[in-house]
This record gives structure tokens, sequence and C-alpha cells, in this order.
């Protein structure tokens, strides 16, 4: 996302701007290095990224979300101006009752985002959506528990016509904890754990690539959850659905509660270069 720009940055994100204490930010304020000290894998996942997302009607190939995925595989928190070092991730360094999420935007544009997410320890990014929109999540530090589902097609059983107001059947995709440095996750709109939820164990820091990002005007606005065990509407039968192997449950949808709010935050860490003739061999 282009800085400065507030109203596009709460609109697509989709979360409030609130001020936060010097305390709060994962990043010194320093100097912004300049251009040429970019990080070479941060500039060759912002070039990958604008091959990958071509606009909403694109959809991306498998070798371009493979390409995207395996850099930032690669990626370590210095490629973002991190440091194990900050206060941030000594024990002790931030914990509340009710942690609040931070975030902080590298780059947006119509077709993509580079957003860092910053959960400290018992922070939680709560379930929530990704209307038709492909995203990269990467733990590059920290420790979390993941949970993830993907919708169950309607049309498959003529038994869904039963469930529950304002429910909806949804297959576990994930449900586990992780650890930096692990391998991306990729969502699709239908398929990898379109709906997830990060728990932070320790203090983490997620790098997400989003494409296209949220946009209430182009119908992509995020949704909120609840998620409740499939066993709590025994009464509801899903034939053929279910796979004696997998776990169901019914997600109703939310309204954001106060402690879904995160706080923003400027980017402090290397920029990106942004022209089209930039080429890494």
């Amino acid at each position: 996302m282009k800085q400065g720009e507030d109203k596009v940055h709460v609109r697509k994100v989709g979360y409030v701007k609130r001020d936060t204490t010097k305390k709060r930010k994962p990043y010194h304020r320093v100097k912004k290095p300049p251009m040429f000290k970019t990080p070479r894998l941060l500039q060759k996942l912002f070039v990958s990224c604008r091959e990958t997302f071509k606009g909403p009607a694109t959809v991306p190939s498998p070798q371009d979300v493979n390409k995207l995925a395996h850099i930032l595989d690669n990626m370590k928190p210095e490629d973002v101006g991190l440091s194990k070092d900050l206060q941030f991730f000594k024990p002790g360094g931030i914990v509340k009752e009710n942690p609040r999420v931070t975030y902080t935007t590298i780059y947006q544009c119509d077709n993509f985002s580079l957003c860092i997410f910053f959960l400290p320890t018992n922070g939680v990014i709560h379930l929530h959506n990704h209307p038709r929109m492909i995203v990269f999540s990467k733990l590059i530090l920290g420790e979390t528990h993941i949970k993830s589902y993907d919708w169950v097609d309607l049309a498959v059983s003529h038994n869904m016509l039963q469930q529950p107001s304002k429910m909806r059947l949804a297959k576990l995709k994930a449900n586990n904890v992780y650890k930096a440095p692990c391998d991306t996750s990729v969502l699709y709109p239908k398929k990898g754990g379109n709906m997830h939820e990060f728990t932070a164990i320790t203090p983490c820091v997620v790098l997400d690539v989003t494409g296209p990002p949220y946009s209430k005007e182009d119908d992509k606005d995020c949704s909120y959850y609840k998620d409740h065990p499939y066993s709590d509407f025994p009464n509801i039968e899903i034939g053929e659905v279910k796979d004696e192997n997998d776990y169901y449950g019914w997600l109703e949808e939310i309204e954001m509660s106060q402690n879904s709010q995160m706080d923003r935050i400027e980017y402090m860490g290397p920029p990106v270069i942004d022209h089209n003739i930039y080429f890494i061999p």
C-alpha cells in the first residue's frame, strides 16, 4: 500500500486505525535505508508478486504460485528489517490481558498487498475469510497455533438445506502449532483454508501476500466467524459429504468485535523499488 492513503489502508485491510505508543512498535525509528540497500529477497518477492497478480480476472498459474511460495520460504526477519534482539521478541516485553495485534503495510496496489502482522504472546487474529483471494502466509518469527476451514459445497447434498440459521458447514483444514522457520501456507478462494485464525504462543511475525487486497467496492470485504463443533447440531445430517476421517464444524458469521481490531503502524523497514524496469538476474 502507498503510505499516507489512510482511507484505502483501512478500507482494504478491514481494521481500524489507532495510535500506538513507541514501546509497541517492533521497528526502531531510524532513517530508511536508500533504495539500493533493499534486501534482494524482498525486492525479488515484490517483482514476483507483480508478475503473479495481474488483476482480479487473472488466475495465477501453478508455476507462479510455486515460485512466489519458494521466495517466501527463504525469507528471514532481516529481509524486512527485523531482528530477534528487538524488545518485542523478549520474554515479558509486551504482555497484556487482551494483547492487540499490530500490522504494517510494505506495499499495496489494486492487484496485491504485502503486509506484516505482529502478534504478541496470546495475541489473536480471529477467524476471518479471504473472498476471491489467494493468500500466502509466511511465519518468519515465533510460534503460533493456526486453525483454518474451507466451505463445504452446499450443492453436493440436499441435506445441506437443513443447516441451522446463519450457520454454514465448513471442513477443518488445519489445527496445528507452527514454529518458524516453516513452509509458506497458501490458501485459495475455495481451498487451502480460506477462513483462518492465528493464536500466538510466543511473539510472532507473519508476512502476508494477498492478491487481490480486500475491497468493499469489489465485494471482497473481510468477514469474521465463530466456529461451532458439528456435534452442537446433532440432528443435522450431512450425508455423503462427511468422511469419517475428516472434521467438520459450523461457522457463524459475526460482527467484528472490539478485540478483533488491530493497530496500524508506519512501515519502517527497507522499501521496495516500484518501477517496471527493475530486474533481478
